[in-house]
């Protein structure tokens, strides 16, 4: 009886470490705004996801500015509920010819979302762009993103000297870093861009409930463990009633 005890003990604490090293895991991910990309093909039409987190400690985020790198010539901003967004445009020092044959003197420059409330630092939420990867297999583009907040402010903007290991840094700027191309190639009707752009903004709830079921199979795990105890006390006293 004490060894099964122990052993009930033993795989109950096993769980339990496991669970919270998801937990610490979970909030270490979702601790910088970073870049999630559904594709990274060269040459390809990509929805990125911006995981926006806490930046100003207990002070609410009113207004995210994501930076387009240099690679980009635009970014169509998703609209968000939560959020109004507006497009930055600069002059080029230079006229640009595209591979279509035509030449653009303007390009965006930033993305710009401000808070129709303060961003509880308590919750995040996904801003998402749907932009056109350039041809560069291989090569990583860089997203700086300054988050403003009621107090403070926080800038991701940080990148990673060579041979420096990303991870070091304190306020990274998020990423996305290319790959070959598709052999098919990659055309979307506007149309699968818009449909996939909704899907893109209702996924982000999955870590949401992630954690929900992280803390119901941790509850399940304790009253698990209170219903062994219970029956176990319960055989002892079944048996001196039988004896009776």
């Amino acid at each position: 009886m004490k060894s099964s005890i122990r052993r009930t003990l033993s795989a109950t604490a096993v769980a339990g470490g496991t669970a919270a090293l998801m937990m610490a895991g979970l909030a270490g991910a979702s601790a910088h705004v970073g870049a999630d990309p559904n594709k990274t093909a060269a040459n390809s039409y990509a929805l990125v996801t911006f995981g926006i987190p806490h930046g100003c400690d207990t002070f609410g985020t009113t207004k995210v500015a994501i930076s387009l790198p240099e690679e980009l010539n635009d970014a169509q901003p998703t609209v968000n509920p939560n959020w109004t967004v507006e497009k930055v445009t600069e002059t080029l020092a230079e006229p640009k010819k595209l591979d279509d044959g035509t030449t653009i003197t303007k390009r965006t420059s930033q993305i710009v979302y401000t808070a129709k409330t303060p961003l509880d630092p308590h919750l995040r939420d996904a801003l998402v762009l749907s932009v056109k990867l350039p041809d560069a297999a291989g090569k990583t583009i860089y997203f700086p993103t300054l988050q403003t907040c009621e107090q403070g402010q926080t800038d991701w903007s940080e990148i990673a000297k060579e041979g420096q290991d990303p991870h070091d840094l304190k306020a990274p700027a998020p990423s996305v870093t290319i790959t070959p191309a598709d052999a098919a190639g990659d055309h979307h009707a506007a149309e699968a861009v818009s449909t996939e752009q909704a899907s893109a903004v209702t996924d982000d709830g999955s870590q949401a409930r992630s954690w929900a079921g992280l803390i119901a199979g941790i509850a399940g795990l304790g009253l698990g463990g209170a219903a062994f105890f219970r029956s176990r006390s319960a055989k002892p006293a079944a048996a001196k009633a039988t004896t009776k």
